[in-house]
């Protein structure tokens, strides 16, 4: 007598994607959020505080001039004397009085750093001058 033997079901594996969807969610939750709170980067600056501030929008004409608290001018990242600071800031406005000069001073650099930078881009030809400040408490 001859037994067959019954074939086996085969059994199908499946990986179970519920738990891989939510991973890949919460990763672009958390990549669309923390986009948001990149800010510029650059010179290590604290920005003075204002209660009453205003948002600037982005201009792509500006240039913008750092002070640190040590005294120091920086241009796009690159430490400027305060000699070659005049020539340069022509340069870059080369009749262009539109041009928009933001002035990031650290909030505890000396003032009379900050107004001899702004004294200085005055006299290259800006027109327009800004001290970026940061919002302050409402206290």
């Amino acid at each position: 007598m001859l037994v067959h033997r019954k074939a086996k079901t085969r059994y199908q594996i499946q990986m179970p994607l519920t738990s891989l969807i939510d991973i890949v969610f919460m990763l672009l939750i958390y990549f669309m959020l923390t986009a948001n709170f990149i800010v510029d980067e650059g010179i290590d600056v604290k920005l003075p505080q204002a209660k009453q501030t205003s948002t600037q929008e982005e201009i792509s004409e500006e240039i913008t001039v750092y002070v640190d608290k040590d005294g120091g001018t920086y241009i796009n990242d690159k430490l400027i004397q305060e000699s070659e600071l005049l020539p340069t800031l022509q340069k870059m406005i080369a009749n262009q009085t539109d041009r928009l000069v933001i002035i990031k001073a650290d909030r505890a650099v000396v003032l009379n750093s900050a107004v001899r930078v702004m004294d200085i881009a005055k006299a290259a030809g800006a027109s327009k001058l800004y001290i970026a400040t940061e919002k302050g408490d409402e206290n």
